[in-house]
């Protein structure tokens, strides 16, 4: 654990009530409320950052909006990603600026902001497009919130706990992020049942509570070096790089045009173009000043580099799991056994918690033997564990038998348990403990950005493979059932995001493709079967289980390469303490210095 030392220049600090709280010592069950207190934060915001998938329908009811109508999607988009992408380019910069002003207050500023955002969302007053705009922005208040959350319980568990317990603390944390996301899908689904705002409200006396509990009880146990320079340019060029090139990936996901995907339009190619720019000069200016946002030295440590490479490659292999598993359910699997399109979202929720068991078993377990073994064999298995999970699953027909899918993907948490909290702890172990909230920051950003681009591929490979097979089936499947053959050929050739948003959203797509005052021309007969549980999942699941099993291939292949990057860490953790408190400016040379050193001694 580090030694308490707010000051490094001989200087005595001002004395708030704050900062006396935090003058006092520390007892030796801190780490445990470090855990507590940190844990419950991130399963708030990984909650959040789910419940919406499963209670959407509810909430644009709720503001009388339809988000597939025609410009409405958007809405839908943002809603959907507009929390991840704000978090996933705004954590590296929290990181640096906790590192710089104590990495207790900027956490606990985060569970602050969090909570006004969760009570804006609760509150929205308008209606339509208003309140639509509304819960958006609101939305990404709560992101900035779960930025500051994110980007600084890695680091300030690293602080804490001693490096013999530090992969168990780390697997709880971890625990509670992938425990908070299947949550969030069942809490959805409940509470949207009853009210759309219940979906907001839950997290406001949990935020209340966490924020007053983190203020009081936390304390600032790293070392804060004083007089360091903010990296204005390498802040700004960093947040609108990612920010532009992960809006290009979301919106590759919009039809464009004749194109079912939007990958081919220009405003697409230039935030994709923009944003690697942005990104390429953000690393020539940290090359360059002397003061960096991110210290690019941390990437010659060899099990920092290895461990996020192999995080942000897991990230695009699973990050999008989620939502494929959820279509293939919501969309045909609950279907075809009875379910109705309204509750199968629910039910989707449920049907994945054998995924959270095997993550909640092993993610402690693996992160306890690596405190005493290492990371390297854990989590280069946890990632073989998951390619062989990801190759199942393409054994599978569309109309499986539960027992193998519940077996397959209680493998693959199994096997993210096994790679994340040995993973973690090998990546925030290894960085000089001054830079650990900047470290927490790249690290959650790799693995956030990873989910982002997963989203976009996953959809964009979905999506590009139901254009070239559907159209055909779905026409001639309509005239089948006395849907005139220029409408049946309209519909058919309607780009197939609207029947895969109307199958996650959990509405039956046949009753949005088709007009209203077609169907009521058609006998009873031929309706009952068109809004029937079987007549859209056959048509669709053909080209879906071939488009899918691609996603799952290349699953197994980001799988296997990042077991081989997890592989190449080494076999010891490099665990860097600063044992002497030094001028800024001489420890900012001191840790360039020190870095070829770190990664040879892996």
């Amino acid at each position: 654990m580090d030694t308490v030392a707010h000051t490094v220049d001989g200087s005595a600090p001002k004395r708030s009530s704050w900062s006396q709280r935090q003058q006092r010592p520390i007892g030796p069950h801190y780490k445990w409320i470090a855990l507590t207190n940190t844990t419950l934060g991130i399963l708030m915001a990984s909650i959040d950052a789910s419940i919406v998938l499963i209670s959407l329908p509810a909430i644009f009811k709720g503001i009388k909006i339809d988000p597939l109508a025609p410009g409405e999607t958007n809405y839908f988009l943002w809603m959907l990603l507009g929390y991840m992408v704000v978090t996933a380019t705004l954590l590296v910069t929290f990181g640096r600026i906790s590192d710089m002003l104590g990495r207790v207050k900027l956490y606990n500023l985060g569970f602050l902001i969090f909570t006004i955002g969760s009570i804006l969302l609760w509150l929205t007053p308008g209606t339509g497009n208003t309140g639509a705009l509304e819960l958006i922005i609101f939305r990404l208040v709560q992101g900035v919130g779960a930025g500051f959350l994110f980007a600084n319980s890695a680091a300030i568990l690293t602080d804490a706990f001693p490096s013999n317990q530090r992969g168990f603390a780390l697997g709880i944390n971890q625990i509670a992020a992938v425990l908070g996301s299947v949550i969030g899908l069942i809490l959805g689904g409940i509470l949207s049942y009853f009210d759309w705002r219940l979906v907001f409200l839950v997290s406001v006396p949990v935020g209340i509570v966490g924020t007053i509990w983190a203020y009081m009880m936390l304390r600032e146990v790293a070392t804060i070096r004083q007089h360091q320079k903010i990296d204005w340019a390498g802040n700004v060029t960093f947040a609108l790089g990612a920010t532009i090139l992960l809006l290009g990936i979301t919106y590759g996901i919009e039809p464009y045009g004749t194109s079912a995907i939007g990958w081919g339009n220009p405003l697409v190619i230039s935030a994709l173009v923009i944003g690697v720019i942005l990104l390429s000069i953000f690393i020539y200016i940290e090359n360059h000043v002397s003061d960096p946002m991110f210290s690019l030295a941390l990437f010659r440590i060899r099990m920092f580099a290895a461990g996020n490479a192999s995080s942000f490659l897991a990230s695009i292999a699973r990050g999008g799991l989620q939502f494929m598993l959820i279509i293939w359910l919501q969309g045909i699997w609950l279907p075809l056994h009875g379910y109705n399109y309204d509750v199968a979202p629910l039910w989707a929720g449920i049907f994945l918690i054998p995924l959270m068991i095997g993550f909640l078993l092993m993610g402690p377990l693996s992160g306890w033997l690596s405190d005493r073994f290492g990371a390297r064999l854990f989590s280069t298995t946890g990632m073989v564990i998951q390619a062989l999970g990801f190759f199942l699953l393409t054994l599978l027909p569309a109309n499986f038998q539960y027992i193998w899918f519940a077996a397959i993907i209680f493998l693959l948490g199994l096997g993210q348990g096994m790679f994340s909290s040995p993973n973690t702890s090998s990546v925030m172990g290894s960085v000089p403990a001054s830079q650990r909230g900047v470290a927490s920051g790249m690290r959650a950003t790799f693995q956030n950005s990873g989910s982002v681009v997963s989203i976009g591929v996953f959809f964009s490979i979905i999506t590009a493979g139901l254009a070239v097979a559907l159209p055909s089936t779905l026409s001639s499947g309509l005239i089948k059932q006395n849907i005139p053959a220029a409408i049946a050929d309209k519909i058919a050739h309607l780009p197939p995001t609207s029947a895969l948003f109307a199958a996650f959203l959990g509405y039956n797509p046949m009753a949005t493709l088709i007009p209203a005052k077609v169907r009521a021309a058609l006998p009873q007969s031929n309706q009952a079967a068109l809004l029937g549980h079987s007549f859209f999942p056959n048509l669709i699941s053909p080209p879906f289980m071939q488009s899918i099993h691609n996603v799952f291939y290349l699953s197994v292949a980001m799988c296997l390469v990042a077991a081989l990057a997890s592989l190449f860490r080494g076999n010891q953790q490099a665990i860097v303490e600063e044992v002497q408190t030094v001028p800024s400016n001489v420890a900012a040379e001191q840790d360039r210095t020190q870095m070829p050193a770190i990664s040879e001694g892996n």
